[in-house]
């Protein structure tokens, strides 16, 4: 094995004096994602939070005619605003958001005990203001149902009468499993780590190799060809790890930033959840690292490599697709499938659910019979003597 230490030994050195292997692996890769997570989340949950806590803005119009319902909407956080003229037309332009419209016709229908109706007035294709208008209409409701309970113990009559079906709902789901559909995104940022850690090292170590003609005064040593695979793979998969270890690093980091008690959410990513996921992570990193060098190696320039490689990228999108738009149970068979089963186990642990043995040994061992199949492969590429023919 002294030839694969050699090799892996020479394809660190000269990756760690690359700056743009550094770069892509150890910066951008493991650290950007978490980044834009933690800034996109703490920019949406504080502006709702803050949405919540502060008044609403509406512009009425026939406020006069429903002296009641303004008042009940006031202590709920209604700030009302002058009325204007033609307001559909002013929601278009966006010079309004939100519009509340009460007609004549609302005081005589409340006085016969009637539906009285009220008009929103809103663009439900501006998302800012769909979530105004929600909120609204939830005032609306409860003054509505309050209403329709009074009215009913002044007649003599049961509220209960309006209510024949009660349903009670016992919803079982913990703070930690609610956090675990915050950080759904985590298992797809984990796999598509672990592919831009090892890409441009598996790049430079064949293709760029061969286009410097630096590949063939390799291959002619007296090492067989497989100790050389098995160094620039071995090397791949060393900065797939760290890459991996990093973002995991800054999603607990991230965790601790995100203001999860005020949602209501928990996530636990401490050294138990790191350890676990990195012992799962390690079989698909090494068969990443192969499929990257077996690939690498089919290219015939560094620009056609990194053309492969690119669509290479796109397989993590599959299981995480499959997760997010086509919720199914999970079955004891989808922890032999390699990808899928890594992303499903993240899941578990991020629910607080145990990853018991049995799965674990599936998906290891599953992961590690497709890596032996891609280095097999592989081998057989690296034994061609036009490996090393440049383009």
């Amino acid at each position: 094995m002294n030839g694969t230490r050699t090799v892996w030994a020479k394809e660190l050195r000269e990756s760690l004096r690359d700056r743009r292997v550094l770069i892509n692996a150890l910066l951008i890769g493991p650290l950007l994602g978490p980044l834009i997570f933690v800034l996109l989340m703490r920019t949406l949950v504080g502006r709702e939070l803050q949405r919540a806590e502060q008044a609403l803005p509406v512009v009425v119009i026939g406020a006069e005619h429903a002296p009641n319902l303004m008042l009940a909407l006031r202590q709920a956080g209604l700030t009302e605003l002058p009325a204007i003229s033609e307001p559909e037309a002013a929601v278009r332009s966006q010079r309004v958001d939100l519009v509340l419209r009460i007609p004549e016709s609302f005081a005589a229908s409340w006085r016969e005990g009637q539906p009285a109706q009220v008009d929103l007035i809103y663009d439900a294709s501006r998302r800012e203001v769909s979530a105004r208008a929600q909120r609204l209409r939830g005032m609306l409701e409860n003054y509505s149902r309050r209403v329709a309970t009074m009215r009913l113990v002044v007649r003599g009559l049961s509220p209960a009468l309006q209510a024949p079906l009660l349903i009670s709902e016992r919803d079982q789901a913990t703070a930690q499993s609610r956090g675990a559909m915050l950080f759904g995104v985590l298992p797809y940022m984990l796999v598509l780590t672990t592919f831009l850690g090892g890409m441009f090292l598996a790049i430079d170590a064949t293709a760029g190799e061969r286009e410097r003609q630096s590949l063939e005064p390799l291959l002619v040593n007296p090492v067989p060809r497989w100790q050389v695979l098995a160094g620039k793979v071995l090397a791949s998969a060393t900065f797939c790890f760290i890459s991996v270890a990093l973002s995991l690093g800054a999603f607990a980091l991230a965790g601790a930033l995100l203001p999860t008690e005020r949602m209501g959410v928990s996530v636990d990513l401490g050294p138990r959840f790191v350890f676990v996921v990195l012992v799962v992570m390690v079989p698909l990193v090494l068969l990443i690292a192969i499929l990257q060098t077996l690939v690498a190696a089919m290219a015939r320039s560094f620009r056609e490599a990194q053309t492969h490689l690119g669509i290479l990228q796109l397989i993590p999108i599959i299981p995480s697709a499959l997760l997010a738009f086509l919720p199914f149970k999970q079955q004891l068979w989808m922890y032999a499938v390699p990808l899928l089963s890594q992303q499903l186990a993240i899941l578990r642990l991020l629910r607080g659910e145990p990853v018991t043995w049995l799965q674990a040994a599936l998906s290891i061992v599953t992961t590690l019979i497709a890596a032996a199949v891609a280095f097999h492969v592989a081998r057989r590429l690296y034994g061609s003597e036009r490996l090393a023919v440049s383009a």
